[in-house]
């Protein structure tokens, strides 16, 4: 498991405890009863009872009265003695287009009027830049690649590993009201007892009870990406926002078509706003609204291209503004309508939530909590540090990893011969997108503007303070190798201690190790940091590694012969000498070898490639290996078409049945587009 940040101490969660148990009631707690209040207490034992009812005479002594429920006449009789968490997802945006974060978006006056009654996070971010990811991420408080939930969508469902649960689960064992509208779409198999109710009409006014906290997640869909999938006859219709008036990101051609689609985003983050105003109002009507912590956010970046499915901030920084009762205004270490910097991750969602109900978050989760009691405000605004993940997003395989410190951020492209425009053809049903690749083959655009054309840079530095769009690669900037070398330990680091199950491949993971993901990990960890530490040697020049380079391309591991020969792409032209030791591996008996060797050898001119792509093809048995050979079939396709045109006839899936939703459909519609 990868190291935790530091948690909530143990006697910080004995006060929490006992201010629960004291039904909300605020102890005044000095340092002298802190210190000595160092042991856990479980639930019903004579410990337990024995501190609560020395509390108890303690605060009647002190001339205040803990209200328990019982006295009618109490002016906090109708308070619950919990409070109750509603959560409301948009879809696909990042902060970048709400004007309450960001000059150049959209007003939002309901989202606005929440942060002035609770909390701005300025730094909120998801993990994944998917919803599938990005929503399991949030579900279970744990790191995608460590538990087998990284691939969007998924092959194969991951178990979840003994001690860990699905956090509304946590919730329903400590009293709550589960209710889920209506969006799941999690990557891990999911007990019976998670939610209440999870459906188009789940609601958290269908709880048992008026008394009966509940925690509650609305998603609003009005803001998905398809939204965006407008024909040119839809362009008639015309915007509230006038085109004109948006401002356009610098890597993006300045044209009628990005103006109209980004106004008509505009537009429908205001519709969010509505909706999110509704909410409020129906908690407002029901009495509830001050008993009710609201958390809006994103459910990861987007969603005009080069945001969703992208490390990039546009793809993961996402607007998080949490409304704080009057009731329970207690419980938060922070002036309302404040606004913090602190860097909270969806791997800490779950463990808040938690700690708001006065429910305990499992070991097992990654997440800190973020807010409520034992939280110090100054210690979460000193946290500075996200990771980020890419994997597959449909038929279009990346692996990306990404760490922002502060204001710096490093992006690691394990696979740098692909480039952002890769294939995905969800994301090319959006006209912007066809119109701005259409600009690139016709040599219509400035450089910024063709970098997502081009193949990747192996790694990215970027100073976000005075870069916030990522335009300008610092990588290779004498001035700040520093920066860069410690950046690029940090993640690796990270990658190895999770440890990052991505490097054993997709195609090993399908066939039995999901089951279970996280023992996987720990057991492969000595091979996992092998395979990082063989990639990496990409980063180094030929001279200095050829001979440990030449040897993993022939190891006996076929996972070492695949990133040795990754890393070698990855060098360019300077690996053009390792051509006749790769040559070898076209005829490997393991199809994710033998496509990457035909990779290098489209790329150096060497040996006709396809015969040995087809072959890959044909001999693929898995779902996810026919995948990672049509990637190549692809980029064959795409970058070679006339040295290598290929026979359509010949990329066939003999020994492969796929199901009708099944990714490597999507991958064979582009294969046969003329």
């Amino acid at each position: 498991m990868a190291e935790k940040r530091n948690r909530i101490d143990r006697q910080k969660l004995v006060v929490r405890r006992l201010q629960y148990l004291w039904c909300e009631t605020i102890v005044p707690t000095d340092d002298i009863m802190k210190t000595r209040l160092k042991t856990s207490m479980n639930r019903g034992s004579i410990f337990r009872r024995f501190v609560v009812a020395c509390a108890a005479i303690t605060l009647t002594l002190a001339g205040i009265h803990p209200v328990c429920g019982g006295d009618e006449n109490s002016s906090e009789s109708a308070k619950p003695d919990r409070p109750n968490i509603v959560w409301i997802i948009s879809e696909d945006n990042s902060k970048h287009y709400l004007r309450h974060f960001d000059s150049d978006g959209a007003p939002t006056p309901n989202i606005e009027a929440m942060a002035q009654a609770g909390l701005t996070f300025d730094r909120a971010f998801s993990n994944a830049p998917v919803c599938s990811v990005a929503r399991t991420t949030l579900i279970t408080g744990c790191y995608a690649p460590r538990i087998g939930t990284q691939f969007h969508r998924h092959l194969t469902l991951a178990s979840l590993p003994d001690g860990l649960k699905m956090f509304p689960e946590i919730l329903r064992q400590a009293g709550y009201h589960t209710s889920n509208q209506a969006k799941e779409d999690y990557n891990a198999t999911k007990s019976p007892d998670v939610w209440d109710e999870s459906g188009n009409k789940a609601s958290w006014t269908n709880r048992p009870s008026t008394s009966t906290p509940f925690f509650h997640v609305r998603t609003l869909t009005t803001t998905h990406e398809s939204s965006l999938h407008f024909d040119e006859a839809g362009m008639q219709k015309p915007t509230k926002t006038d085109p004109k008036s948006v401002a356009l990101q610098p890597y993006f051609p300045d044209t009628e078509l990005f103006r109209y689609t980004r106004a008509k985003y505009h537009d429908l983050i205001e519709q969010v706003d509505q909706q999110v105003g509704a909410i409020i109002d129906e908690l407002s009507e029901a009495g509830e609204l001050e008993n009710t912590f609201v958390f809006y956010f994103g459910d990861h970046g987007g969603v005009l291209p080069r945001s969703k499915g992208y490390l990039y901030e546009s793809g993961l920084h996402v607007p998080l503004v949490i409304r704080v009762p009057e009731n329970y205004k207690n419980l938060v270490d922070r002036d309302l309508g404040s606004r913090t910097n602190g860097v909270v991750e969806f791997v800490d969602f779950g463990p808040t939530v938690l700690n708001l109900a006065g429910a305990e978050a499992s070991d097992a989760m990654d997440g800190e909590a973020f807010l409520g009691p034992g939280v110090d405000a100054s210690d979460v605004d000193k946290r500075n540090e996200a990771f980020g993940y890419a994997d597959r997003m449909d038929e279009k395989y990346d692996l990306v990893r990404s760490i922002r410190i502060g204001d710096w951020k490093y992006i690691r492209h394990f696979e740098p011969i692909y480039s952002d425009s890769f294939r995905n053809e969800y994301r090319y049903k959006m006209l912007a997108l066809q119109q701005w690749q259409t600009m690139f083959l016709t040599d219509k655009l400035t450089d910024i503007q063709k970098q997502f054309f081009l193949p990747h840079a192996k790694e990215s530095l970027y100073d976000l303070s005075s870069d916030p769009h990522e335009t300008k690669n610092l990588a290779n900037d004498a001035q700040h190798r520093g920066q860069l070398l410690s950046m690029r330990d940090r993640l690796m680091d990270r990658l190895r201690e999770m440890p990052d199950t991505s490097f054993t491949t997709e195609i090993y993971l399908v066939d039995g190790p999901l089951e279970d993901a996280v023992g996987f990990g720990q057991e492969s960890s000595a091979d996992i940091s092998r395979y990082i530490d063989t990639v990496n040697l990409g980063l180094q020049t030929l001279a200095e590694v050829k001979p440990i380079l030449s040897q993993a391309i022939e190891d006996e591991d076929p996972l070492v012969r695949h990133w040795a020969i990754v890393a070698a792409l990855s060098m360019g032209q300077d690996a053009a000498e390792l051509l006749p030791i790769i040559e070898r591996r076209l005829v490997d008996l393991e199809p994710l070898v033998c496509v990457r060797a035909a990779e290098f050898c489209a790329i150096h001119n060497g040996k006709d490639p396809r015969p040995f792509l087809y072959r890959s093809l044909n001999r693929s048995i898995t779902e996810a290996e026919a995948l990672w050979c049509l990637r190549s079939a692809i980029f064959f396709r795409d970058q070679f078409a006339k040295e290598f045109p290929l026979e359509l006839r010949e990329c066939e899936l003999h020994n492969v049945k796929l199901s009708e939703k099944s990714p490597a459909n999507e991958a064979m519609k582009h294969l046969n587009r003329k």
